[in-house]
């Protein structure tokens, strides 16, 4: 996809956080407070990234997960901007800015994967077959016992 395209198709906030490695504000953004069962995709190209039932509420005010559906589809590098070496994320299909890992999450892993919601799109579970990801539906059963 061109920039030309991305531009045409994303918010400017979107385009700003996938395109030009920005962070959203905390607590004013779509998904930091979403509750619904379901799946959270790459807004650049509807790769599915994180699952709701891994979804915890940090107190960062953005969306955090304890592991991402499967570790390849994310790729990490390190990101010195702030003068202290933090673990970026990225989507490994459409190379886009997600957000960043650090190690003060839940266990087991001890990770909490802190995504910018921009970077994101939320697909309800009732939508998900319609949308093509029905196949992942089976991953969210355990909820809806």
């Amino acid at each position: 996809m061109t920039d030309d395209q991305l531009r045409s198709r994303l918010s400017n906030l979107q385009y700003q956080v996938t395109q030009c490695d920005a962070t959203e504000p905390p607590f004013a953004n779509d998904y930091w407070n979403e509750k619904r069962t379901g799946i959270y995709v790459d807004v650049v190209d509807g790769t599915p990234l994180f699952l709701s039932t891994d979804k915890y509420d940090s107190g960062t005010g953005w969306p955090s997960f304890t592991r991402p559906i499967s570790p390849e589809i994310v790729a990490t590098r390190i990101d010195n901007k702030l003068g202290v070496p933090r673990t970026e994320i990225r989507s490994a299909t459409s190379d886009s800015h997600l957000g960043h890992v650090f190690s003060d999450g839940p266990g087991p892993s001890g990770l909490r994967f802190c995504m910018n919601s921009a970077a994101l799109r939320f697909v309800p579970i009732e939508e998900m077959a319609a949308a093509g990801y029905g196949d992942l539906i089976p991953l969210l059963k355990d909820v809806n016992k």
